[in-house]
């Protein structure tokens, strides 16, 4: 566990030092979001501060491959390395888009190579850990890779629309995963603790915390498409390793993990992004609208109509992460009516705190306080907001 909190905390620094480069090239390359009717940031905002979450996630890699313990990720395979590539691929391609503005076709077809460079280096999935199922086509296992890591993409796209949201949610439901994936290595190979999928959910995360104290509302940089579609495809390889190369019928007696969870957790992870993403679908398409073509009609977009404010927005969502996720995660440590239980107070919690209009002012003052500490320390300026 120490190495991976090193890792995580050698991401974070990384990405945190890098956002403010990242800022002035923005300026300098002309990367910068004006404000539109369906946006709520109320200034122009610079992006590329994915390619800050990419350094971070890169960093984190290459100083693990360097760590003894972690030897038999990078020696029995070149997976690691292909996941980078893959990031890398998206990045290069989110970096293009914030400056100038792809098509949707071009964007998809640069998810889809970037998906088929990590198949190809081994992230691939091809089994389904419920009664032992296997993928016995490697074409089909090919088809299915690309379109759950074009899936997972545009999932955190969709829902990178708040300041702080999409690297927030990420990091929240990365946290449990990276709590399920540890657990799960330490009952897989007892005495050796070395996983990638652990490794790479660790930098992942180390990443996100790192940007979020320049990206929280109001935001000084947003990661822009290179972030959103890095983090997206990252967390997707992640799910892969763990689903598709793991069977969890090695994990002990003792802890009863159902067969279900390698499934279930990956989803809850991006739960909300991906109901966003197939609402966002299903109105654009009743409307005769491409299913990429923009619009204000997200979640986010719904929270602030219905009176929240921009940071309460954010913490909502935030609050239906850390439930759905973490609550998946709870049968791994929990028998399985105290699990199903503490899911249950924690979907009445989050309910009450989305639609309570007394809850949320009483808490408000607290997540406004915790954000002005966050960007004290990032040294940012700080921009009061009423309630």
């Amino acid at each position: 566990m120490k190495v991976y909190l090193i890792l995580m905390a050698i991401s974070a620094l990384l990405a945190y030092v890098a956002t403010p480069a990242m800022r002035r090239l923005a300026f300098r390359s002309g990367a910068v979001t004006a404000v539109r009717a369906r946006d709520v940031h109320t200034s122009p905002t610079p992006r590329l501060g994915g390619v800050a979450i990419f350094v971070g996630i890169a960093s984190g890699i290459v100083f693990a491959s360097a760590v003894p313990f972690l030897d038999p990720v990078f020696t029995a395979n070149r997976t690691a390395w292909a996941v980078l590539a893959g990031a890398a691929l998206v990045c290069a391609l989110g970096i293009a888009d914030d400056i100038w503005d792809l098509d949707w076709m071009a964007k998809l077809a640069g998810q889809v190579l970037a998906a088929l460079v990590m198949a190809w280096g081994g992230v691939q999935l091809v089994t389904v850990p419920i009664a032992g199922v296997t993928i016995g086509s490697s074409y089909v296992s090919l088809i299915v890779t690309v379109v759950v890591v074009v899936i997972a993409i545009n999932a955190v796209n969709f829902v990178d629309g708040l300041d702080g949201l999409a690297a927030g949610m990420v990091a929240i439901g990365g946290l449990a995963f990276f709590t399920y994936t540890y657990v799960l290595a330490r009952s897989a190979s007892p005495g050796d603790y070395s996983s990638l999928a652990t490794l790479i959910i660790a930098v992942l995360v180390g990443a996100c915390i790192g940007f979020l104290p320049h990206n929280v509302h109001p935001a000084r940089i947003f990661m822009g498409d290179s972030g959103s579609m890095v983090l997206g495809l990252t967390i997707a390889a992640a799910a892969i390793i763990v689903t598709g190369q793991i069977d969890p019928g090695v994990v002990s007696e003792r802890e009863r993990i159902p067969a279900f969870i390698p499934i279930v957790l990956p989803l809850m992870v991006v739960a909300i992004p991906l109901i966003d993403m197939m609402l966002a679908v299903i109105r654009r398409t009743l409307r005769g609208q491409s299913p990429f073509a923009p619009d204000a009609h997200h979640l986010h977009h719904v929270l602030l109509r219905r009176g929240h404010t921009h940071r309460w927005a954010v913490g909502v969502m935030y609050l239906w992460t850390f439930v759905l996720s973490f609550g998946t995660v709870s049968i791994v440590f929990l028998p399985g009516w105290a699990a199903a239980l503490l899911i249950a107070l924690g979907i009445a919690a989050a309910c009450l705190v989305t639609f309570s209009g007394g809850t949320r002012r009483a808490l408000t003052a607290v997540w406004g306080r915790i954000m002005t500490m966050v960007r004290r320390a990032a040294g940012s300026p700080t921009v009061k907001e009423t309630t």
